[in-house]
């Protein structure tokens, strides 16, 4: 049988082969052509069942072939024999068959099947004839589910009959696809029939009926089949599949070795001489390359970069193309594949807040913490979410707006500002900036970045993911240092006592005085000093004594072994879908929630150790970080009133920040592969993020941005595959869930957060730190920059079969990976310094 590629039943009989690239002897092309040339051809033929079929081609024989009634009757009987089908089985069924035969004793290993010749006169078991209707096998044949939804069906019947002298040959093409019965392994309209029948003299009729049906698999042939008017037209077909045939010389490859099919298969389209895009050269940002977006210069979309000319002419063609999608970005979302994808970037939007706000803390004396990141980044990111043109974007806080938020902070106590005033003039400035960028259509510049731009910016938010887990993970040797110097043999001098001496000396005193107030701890007997805990001890004023005082449990050992585990059972579940065990249905399911599964399996092993990782600690009251200030901020009274005048100095390098960062991302994100049908939002996504920082600004939250790494996490988690896919075939990305619901989820379940501490705070860090680095890894590795990286660390042949290496040469490909790394290299060097904040004109 074949869909895409050939399958066989192996000589067992029990099972089908793995799917394979089928291989054809040369000659047996030849022996089809001829075959079309001198056998019965019936195009367009009107029928409805098998027997008609038969009876319309034995009797529109050419005279030559003409065959004498008595042998016309015997090859009708013979092809009205019902089939005998292969039927595909479950493991269930299958085990449930063995269980069968242990218990009622020996079977043979296989079936009988008896050749056409066997149901001659004189067979004492006839067969019987073909079903008009499909049978109960057909129908619960779980084969159907493999079959891509409108396949038609075409028939080979090839052959040796001993009572014919001479070949008998006819290829059929049905008007309209007509169900012939039992015919099929499963039940499909049926629209090529071809039949082969010869004395068995000939072996070759094996392999023309193979040649036949690789043919009709072709889907330039099939073409050529549905359309051709003559017999010419379909050996003109012959003639151009012969044309493109590529011959494996004999002894150079074994011809028992099935080829497995390649993970992708060019497009029919391409492999027509008239394609124009394989008459041009393929530059390196060319489509071929591995589905990346289009070459530097063009836009990454048609209309949402088209200058109107009209103030804020391209933000109402956003709101025009996004209002109708508005509906189904609701409904879209109603699929289990949400639901992982909302506990996914949960978890890694409240481990970012909890990250920043932590970092705002420290930098800003706790003007901006823990709470007004939870509280920001649920507000703002709702908003987002609610009105944006590309809703998959996730709103967070960003090194260089934190970078920024320290300057800010340490030159308003230098100069005796007001910290939250002054950046709350910045704010106001910069949502003006960005409402005249909207208005002037400035998201046009868009089309003017490069992959050049794209990919060193991805890469390096990407290494600050990595950099920022590995650095939280380090940071734990500090809190909870490794005991280097315990011995096992040194066990026995190792203790902790606790010495409350000091407060025994005041009693000496009293004894030698009448007006001694009595204390406690005297009728406390020493040994009960010994039960004392840690706590209980240096609250009373004692001293804690002995080598083993400063002795911690290993949890940094178990914190990096969590945080491990996370990172590699998110990467391994992630890629279970392209796992041989298990259904489809199972696999799919596990790898939509890997993420969730690597986190929930971590805090078991987590719970059942009982060690004391540290976990994620949620604030539980809706208060100010810092008592000394209240949630709204008031423009005038703390600072000269010049300061907001002064603020639009430093609004303008934010605004540049705000726009690079924002535009960078939406860039990355709306990029062709992805085959998003929704259209951008560039402009209208610009003005909500703009209006966003009024409000923050105005209650003293974080600044807000698109953040590249947790979007395009949210992207991935979103991805649509083909439901069916063919034996051998790899499912077929079909694009994105495009949808705000997850979205939506996400940012309602941080505002939750803050009454849910008492689960959230069982999570453990590291394994969340383990969570960051998968996002990280898996950011930089969908970039073309990682694949030319280690280009650079592989000899030649060993390099990938690459399209942009078969039209760019190599020392031009090192030279501009090489030329990309330094550009990095500048950035982060610049981002660890003072000099941070001119960051976005970097890039």
């Amino acid at each position: 049988r074949w869909i895409k590629f050939e399958e066989k039943v192996e000589d067992g009989g029990e099972r089908w082969s793995t799917p394979h690239v089928p291989a054809l002897p040369l000659h047996s092309l030849f022996q089809l052509r001829t075959c079309l040339q001198k056998g019965t051809m019936l195009l367009d033929l009107d029928a409805t069942n098998f027997k008609e079929i038969i009876d319309k081609v034995l009797s529109g024989q050419p005279e030559e072939a003409e065959l004498q009634p008595a042998l016309r009757e015997r090859l009708a009987a013979l092809l009205l024999l019902q089939p005998q089908h292969q039927p595909t089985k479950s493991l269930l069924q299958l085990l449930t068959e063995l269980g069968l035969s242990l218990c009622r004793g020996r079977k043979p290993a296989c079936p009988i099947r008896h050749p056409p010749a066997a149901s001659s006169p004189g067979q004492s078991e006839p067969r019987p004839q073909l079903s008009k209707t499909p049978l109960k096998e057909q129908l619960t044949n779980r084969f159907k589910k493999k079959v891509p939804p409108e396949a038609e069906a075409a028939h080979v019947a090839v052959g040796e009959v001993e009572f014919l002298e001479k070949t008998f040959t006819a290829f059929i093409r049905l008007r309209c696809g007509v169900s012939l019965g039992a015919l099929a392994e499963v039940s499909l309209p049926s629209r090529f029939l071809f039949i082969l029948l010869g004395p068995p003299k000939v072996k070759a009729y094996h392999e023309v009926g193979r040649a036949m049906a690789t043919l009709l698999t072709d889907e330039l042939f099939q073409r050529v089949a549905r359309q051709a008017e003559h017999r010419e037209d379909l050996i003109a077909g012959i003639e151009a599949f012969l044309d493109e045939l590529v011959v494996l010389p004999p002894g150079k490859w074994d011809p028992n070795a099935r080829i497995p099919p390649p993970s992708h298969l060019p497009s029919p389209r391409r492999r027509t001489a008239m394609d124009p895009l394989d008459q041009q050269p393929h530059g390196n940002g060319d489509m071929t390359a591995a589905g990346d977006r289009a070459s530097p210069g063009h836009p990454p979309s048609g209309e949402e970069l088209e200058r109107t000319g009209r103030l804020f002419g391209g933000l109402l063609q956003d709101i025009r193309r996004k209002a109708v999608w508005y509906g189904s970005d609701f409904s879209d979302a109603l699929h289990p594949q949400c639901l992982s994808a909302v506990l996914y970037i949960y978890l890694a939007t409240v481990t970012n807040a909890i990250t920043f706000g932590g970092m705002l803390g420290d930098a800003t004396a706790n003007m901006q913490g823990v709470l007004e990141s939870f509280l920001g980044t649920a507000f703002a990111g709702f908003i987002f979410c609610l009105f944006s043109g590309q809703p998959l974007t996730i709103l967070s806080s960003t090194g260089p707006v934190l970078v920024f938020e320290r300057l800010l902070f340490s030159f308003s106590q230098d100069h005796s500002l007001d910290y939250l005033e002054f950046r709350l003039w910045i704010g106001l400035w910069v949502a003006f900036f960005g409402v005249v960028l909207v208005a002037t259509e400035a998201s046009h510049l868009v089309r003017y970045f490069t992959r050049f731009t794209e990919e060193g910016f991805c890469a390096l938010i990407s290494l600050i993911f990595i950099y920022d887990s590995l650095k939280k993970m380090l940071s734990l040797a500090d809190a909870f240092p490794i005991n280097w110097q315990y011995r096992l043999d040194n066990v026995t001098s190792y203790s902790c006592t606790c010495n409350l001496r000091r407060m025994f000396n005041p009693i000496l005193i009293c004894l030698t005085t009448l007006h001694c107030p009595p204390l406690p701890s005297i009728q406390s007997p020493p040994t009960s000093l010994a039960g004392l805990s840690r706590t209980q001890c240096l609250d009373r004023g004692g001293q804690l004594l002995g080598t083993s005082c400063q002795y911690v449990p290993d949890v940094t050992l178990i914190s990096f072994l969590l945080f491990g585990g996370t990172f590699l059972s998110c990467t391994t579940l992630k890629r279970f879908r392209s796992s041989r065990y298990f259904p489809v249905g199972v696999r799919k399911l596990v790898s939509d929630f890997a993420v969730i599964l690597a986190i929930l399996a971590s805090c078991a092993v987590d719970a059942v150790l009982g060690l004391e990782t540290p976990k994620l600690l949620v604030p539980s009251e809706l208060k100010p970080t810092n008592p000394a200030r209240g949630w709204i901020v008031f423009p005038f009274g703390a600072n000269p009133w010049w300061v907001c005048l002064v603020s639009v100095v430093p609004a303008v390098l934010v605004t540049i920040l705000i726009f690079m960062d924002q535009q960078i991302t939406a860039v990355i994100l709306n990029r062709r592969e992805y085959k998003l049908q929704k259209g951008a939002g560039f402009h209208l996504d610009l003005l909500c993020v703009s209006l966003l920082m009024v409000v923050t600004s105005v209650t003293g939250l974080p600044w807000y941005v698109s953040a590249t790494v947790i979007s395009l996490a949210h992207l991935e988690s979103l991805r649509k595959e083909s439901a069916t896919s063919a034996p051998g075939e790899h499912p077929e990305f079909l694009g994105i869930r495009e949808q705000r619901l997850t979205g939506l989820a996400v940012f309602l379940l941080m505002g939750v957060s803050v009454f849910m501490a008492p689960v959230l705070k069982h999570i453990p860090m590291p394994v969340l730190y383990g969570v960051f680095l998968h996002m990280g890894v898996t950011a930089l590795n969908s970039i073309q920059l990682t694949d030319r990286v280690r280009l650079l660390l592989m000899p030649a042949k060993h390099q990938p079969d690459l399209a942009y290496l078969r039209h760019v040469p190599l020392r031009r490909v090192h030279l501009f990976t090489i030329t990309q790394l330094l550009c990095l290299a500048l950035l982060w060097v610049l981002k660890s310094t003072v000099a941070a904040i001119i960051f976005p004109v970097m890039v």
